[in-house]
């Protein structure tokens, strides 16, 4: 039998743990580091142009969204930016390294994105906002809003803005 304040705890550490790690993903573009403009020629480097653009979009999602789905407010909304900002990165980044983060791969990227998906699907607890205010877009609703909105986000900003630099054949 599965308790329900345990089911609720644990939901809240997972989205906790997993949104504010999101959200200070973004914060390190914006504050440390290159900050956005770096983050914008390293955009422009993998082909995510124009990159200082999209420095601020993936940084501003990772912040809003990690800290919405900390809060489990609006959850599967932040689940699928969540998801989107993750397929584009495990494209752009991790794609040819193979799968193990070890090797540059696109694990972390897997990880993020079916916790978020995860968490969407069978909702954020009785300890969230979702709850406060009794928005119940969970079950197949929200892995619909997660997982295929997420995607498809991912997919279509791919499809859109990545050109790569092509490599002169020898």
């Amino acid at each position: 039998m599965i308790e329900t304040e345990a089911v609720n705890l644990g939901v809240l550490i997972l989205r906790v743990a997993v949104g504010l790690t999101f959200a200070g993903h973004g914060y390190g573009k914006f504050f440390q580091g290159g900050k956005i403009e770096g983050t914008g020629r390293w955009f422009d480097s993998m082909g995510m142009r124009p990159g200082k653009m999209h420095a601020l979009l993936a940084a501003s999602t990772e912040v809003g969204a990690g800290l919405l789905f900390a809060l489990g407010f609006l959850t599967p909304l932040a689940a699928m930016a969540m998801v989107a900002v993750m397929v584009v990165a495990g494209w752009t980044v991790h794609r040819e390294n193979g799968f193990f983060i070890v090797g540059e791969g696109w694990e972390y990227t897997f990880i993020v994105a079916v916790i978020a998906i995860g968490v969407a699907t069978i909702g954020p607890g009785e300890l969230s906002i979702d709850n406060a205010i009794d928005l119940k877009l969970i079950g197949w609703t929200g892995l619909v809003i997660s997982a295929l909105g997420g995607v498809a986000a991912g997919v279509g900003q791919l499809a859109i803005f990545y050109r790569p630099n092509s490599v002169p054949s020898a």
